[in-house]
């Protein structure tokens, strides 16, 4: 407590379940985020607990400790120095190939949650969104906000759902499974792409999306500020998967793997590109 100054001042942010405070550990200059959680939410807390203390990997919010006594249930996680994905959408600085490498991050966490073995259950995250994405000075992306999450994909609770533009419109057939959680990253591919969220403008990023890519006229909803940065052939292998993902099937939608594929080839081709006076396109690193 001594981090946070026993919660009395630096709370940055808030969620249905806790408070989060930015504070220095004693004797330290290294900055923590610590979640404090409010007295009614022992599952939540638990169930974040528990993933982050027994998966850890690189595009995943590390956890440096907990404290769970005395009716106080706390969660300490690494800081992540610019905040959350959603402020970004709209800056002109995060340039094209550092949006494609924030997806490849995004995607590649999700593939090592939904994959299973003898040790560790398959998580399904069920609140991916925008803000949920942390980025650090580096603009390396790790997913966070797992109190939502399901390891049992045949008994779920969805009363808590945030029923908003991220969620799987197959989301009221009483469970959501790890294409769901490919939905709900579909949408933020296009957010990404387009530059704003999704329930900006008084429309939807999924649905209209999809209208514009089926009417062969996306590249009017691309962000302006970064349109001549990309390469055709990128964009086609992006939005040809961010399409995917928001099928209306679920079962036909892309394994978190396969998204992770084309989203690397999507940047190999970006990255291949040198000037062409042919096309007048130039990459800008």
């Amino acid at each position: 407590m001594l981090a946070t100054e026993n919660f009395s001042v630096n709370c940055f942010g808030s969620g249905r379940y806790w408070k989060a405070y930015e504070g220095k550990l004693p004797n330290a200059s290294t900055t923590i985020v610590a979640k404090r959680w409010d007295s009614k939410s022992d599952d939540q807390f638990g169930t974040e607990l528990d993933i982050l203390f027994k998966r850890k990997h690189k595009n995943i919010i590390r956890l440096v400790g907990y404290c769970s006594e005395r009716n106080e249930n706390i969660i300490v996680y690494e800081h992540m120095s610019k905040g959350s994905l959603d402020k970004y959408l709209k800056d002109s600085k995060l340039k094209w190939m550092k949006r494609l490498q924030i997806c490849i991050d995004v995607a590649s966490a999700l593939d090592f949650l939904h994959g299973e073995n003898v040790t560790l259950k398959k998580v399904v995250h069920r609140n991916i969104k925008s803000h949920s994405i942390l980025l650090n000075d580096d603009w390396d992306a790790k997913i966070s906000n797992f109190e939502l999450s399901s390891l049992d994909s045949s008994h779920q609770n969805i009363k808590y759902i945030n029923k908003d533009a991220y969620l799987d419109p197959q989301y009221n057939q009483g469970s959501l499974t790890e294409k769901s959680d490919i939905y709900s990253f579909g949408v933020i591919l296009f957010e990404i792409l387009c530059g704003r969220l999704t329930w900006e403008e008084g429309h939807e990023a999924g649905p209209l999306a999809k209208h514009y890519y089926e009417q062969a006229k996306l590249d009017e909803m691309v962000f302006a500020d970064i349109k001549e940065q990309i390469v055709p052939q990128s964009l086609t292998t992006f939005v040809d998967i961010a399409y995917e993902c928001l099928h209306e099937d679920a079962d036909k939608r892309p394994k978190a793997g396969d998204v992770v594929i084309q989203l690397k080839k999507a940047l190999e081709i970006q990255v291949s590109f040198h000037i062409c006076p042919n096309v007048g396109f130039l990459l800008l690193l």
